[in-house]
């Protein structure tokens, strides 16, 4: 169990047509799907890398703690046995990986889940007692080097993956950042003073309040959505507005 925080919850839409168009467009030109998630995380590290607070920790004695790389822990759909199912796993670094290398990485990952990292150690985690992953967790939220170590600096979960539709997540996070990806919707947007249907991603950005304040929150949101509105990390064959 991690230490009480007072997170602030941000419901907020990003135009992700720009990508979802090129992402199409990629897939019909060579059969090859990109994956948005890279897509999304390469933004996300460009974004922190310029706010280094928002994935800071305070240890025991209450000292902030910042960290040069962003190491996101995210879950990805696998198969197992046949069978569809998640793993989590963390990608480091993220702030300093391209999209074409977060790609590969996470293709890799699916291919390969039961030999990963994660993968044994939940294996091992889940047959310890009660008191002993308690005690674990307890340890581990203590110490920034051991959450990054074990946890990751940042949290990305999708909820939109189990659904259709639109729609927000409301977690209860024990990182310093958690960000929630709802579903995508379509509906009217204002481009260059006229309508058209856009694609619009919800996403729920919860933060510590107590590490964070609101101008440097503030400050990091706007940053990530001129990334992810601007096609971030992918390439564009063709116009696209």
């Amino acid at each position: 169990m991690g230490l009480r925080k007072h997170t602030v919850h941000g419901l907020v839409e990003f135009d992700v047509t720009r990508a979802r168009t090129i992402i199409r467009q990629h897939k019909e030109q060579t059969g090859e799907t990109l994956s948005f998630a890279a897509f999304f995380l390469a933004c996300l590290g460009q974004a922190i890398d310029s706010n280094k607070q928002m994935h800071a920790y305070r240890n025991w004695k209450r000292q902030l703690i910042l960290f040069d790389e962003v190491d996101v822990n995210t879950l990805f759909e696998v198969e197992v046995e046949g069978e569809k199912t998640i793993r989590p796993h963390i990608l480091r670094a993220v702030n300093k990986k391209t999209f074409n290398a977060l790609h590969q990485e996470i293709r890799s990952f699916q291919q390969e889940h039961q030999h990963s990292r994660e993968s044994k150690f939940i294996e091992r985690f889940v047959w310890l007692p009660a008191f002993a992953r308690r005690f674990f967790l307890w340890i581990l939220f203590q110490n920034p080097r051991l959450i990054k170590e074990y946890y990751g600096t940042v949290l990305v979960t999708s909820v939109g993956m189990f659904g259709a539709g639109s729609g927000w997540g409301l977690p209860v996070p024990n990182h310093t950042l958690q960000l929630t990806l709802g579903g995508i919707a379509k509906k009217p947007g204002a481009v260059e003073d006229r309508i058209e249907i856009r694609e619009y991603l919800n996403v729920t950005i919860s933060i510590d309040h107590d590490i964070v304040d609101g101008a440097p929150a503030a400050r990091f949101t706007q940053r990530l959505k001129e990334m992810v509105e601007s096609g971030y990390g992918l390439s564009d064959p063709v116009k696209i507005p």
